[in-house]
């Protein structure tokens, strides 16, 4: 679906993407994560065919998207961080409206149905809640039925309960045969959704693959987390280890071997750990050990 070799883009002096290479295959959720002012926004952009780059190749269905006009346009869909819907149009009419655009939309109603605001049909836009509006975006960018989906931060300011239905949404699209290109910076979001990631810093991907095995993620040392109380005496040298306000994170290649030792110890001193949890590295983990302490340029 899509194919990036040497992707390059330069503003004056300023290179914001530095020779990329990305591939999609059909049918997956494909993310790519990265701090603000990384690359991620022309990257998509490109893919999009509303940028020019500066070098490389990019293919999008075999065909440059900068110059494939409409022919590309009606097979991809776009789901932007903010858009311009009429206010005053109903859920059905603003549906039926962007569907009329293309030589074969899906059926109004069935995309409606499908981002789950079928209760909503006949309620005007400037009624919705915040999360309603983004189904709403979702279902535009349905209603040509496209092959390959753009989701730029699809769940920005959406509360916890929005952002499941969100996921569900599209979770829904992959089981109907669709691709879907994400941004997030959400990294539950990517964990959830998406078959393989990439994660863009300074304009150079630094790694790529599935969330589990990410940059080596399956295979780096476990942490242990843990709380004391307040009245608990200094703990041992354990080895490497951080701590904040009561809070400590040790790394153990031998999880089970410093479990018992770190029990061993509270049971002689009388106390309990208030929290205490054994896992790998998170994908958020990762995430600020590749980029770190970036903040991202215009």
């Amino acid at each position: 679906m899509i194919d990036v070799v040497g992707l390059r883009k330069r503003y004056g002096d300023v290179e914001a993407v530095k020779g990329i290479d990305l591939h999609v295959d059909h049918g997956e959720v494909f993310a790519l994560l990265g701090p603000n002012g990384a690359g991620k926004t022309t990257t998509t952009e490109i893919l999009e065919g509303y940028r020019d780059k500066t070098a490389g190749e990019v293919h999008v269905f075999g065909a440059d998207p900068a110059s494939a006009g409409g022919d590309l346009k009606q097979r991809i869909g776009i789901v932007l961080q903010s858009t311009g819907i009429d206010p005053f149009l109903t859920v059905r009419e603003t549906v039926e409206l962007y569907a009329g655009y293309y030589p074969a939309p899906r059926g109004v109603d069935e995309v409606v149905d499908l981002v789950g605001l079928a209760e909503k049909r006949t309620t005007r836009v400037n009624r919705l809640s915040g999360g309603q509006q983004r189904r709403l975006d979702v279902a535009v960018a349905l209603s040509g039925d496209p092959e390959l989906l753009f989701l730029d931060e699809p769940t920005t300011g959406f509360d916890p309960n929005a952002r499941r239905n969100a996921w569900e949404i599209v979770k829904n699209l992959t089981m109907l045969g669709k691709t879907v290109f994400l941004t997030t910076h959400f990294m539950d979001e990517a964990q959830y959704l998406a078959d393989r990631v990439a994660v863009i810093a300074s304009g150079e991907i630094v790694a790529e693959g599935t969330p589990d095995t990410i940059a080596g993620r399956d295979r780096m040392t476990p942490r242990i987390r843990f709380r004391l109380p307040q009245e608990a005496p200094e703990i041992p040298d354990w080895g490497q280890r951080s701590g904040q306000e009561g809070s400590f994170e040790l790394q153990a290649e031998d999880p089970t071997k410093m479990l018992h030792l770190m029990t061993d110890w509270a049971i002689g001193h009388g106390l309990s750990f208030e929290t205490i949890e054994v896992a790998r590295p998170s994908l958020e983990d990762v995430y600020l050990e590749l980029t770190g302490s970036q903040d991202g340029k215009p």
